[in-house]
């Protein structure tokens, strides 16, 4: 795997580049769509990460497989900016530059990102309440939520927002109570 610090230092400035770039021509929310659609996509296939990721397969493939995936449908500044991540060798760092022009578009927006584990799968209401208790906390001017499923927490959520943790999981709680009964 990578290192993060190296990711980190790669990734950074191609993604304000594409900042830049999405800034210029009005398209900062419609490249965020495609970059989450991006991720989605090299998250869920492996051997497309790999291909990638490859060295020994020719620019001129990988540059096929870009247009075939993103068809006639996605902005031409977006396309060439990955074609160019190709000819730069640095299209195995889609994934990060994309997640930091994610990063980057949050905090242009004054937008937090808040990850909520929950044990089952959240109704829009509930994620709605999380969301309002997010942007209180925060003070944030919008909330963008990316949930998890994580069985072992029996009920109830994790909400994690940078670095702070609300823990309000029946598992922590059962940890917390086990915790004051042995110091109690």
């Amino acid at each position: 795997m990578k290192n993060n610090a190296a990711t980190a230092e790669v990734a950074q400035p191609y993604a304000q580049a594409l900042l830049s770039i999405a800034q210029s021509n009005n398209l900062t929310e419609e490249f965020g769509t495609d970059a989450r659609s991006l991720i989605s996509l090299i998250a869920g296939s492996g051997e497309l990460q790999n291909f990638l990721d490859n060295p020994f397969i020719q620019p001129e493939n990988k540059k096929n497989l870009i247009k075939q995936l993103l068809g006639e449908g996605v902005n031409p500044y977006l396309r060439n900016f990955l074609l160019l991540l190709v000819d730069r060798r640095r299209i195995a760092f889609l994934e990060p530059i994309l997640q930091q022009y994610l990063a980057l578009l949050r905090q242009l927006n004054q937008t937090v990102l808040a990850e909520v584990t929950s044990a089952v799968a959240l109704t829009d209401e509930q994620l709605q309440l999380v969301k309002h208790k997010v942007l209180a906390i925060t003070k944030a001017r919008e909330v963008e939520i990316e949930t998890k499923i994580d069985t072992d927490l029996i009920g109830g959520v994790v909400i994690k927002v940078g670095s702070q943790v609300i823990d309000a999981s029946l598992r922590g709680q059962l940890r917390r109570l086990s915790l004051r009964l042995t110091n109690g």
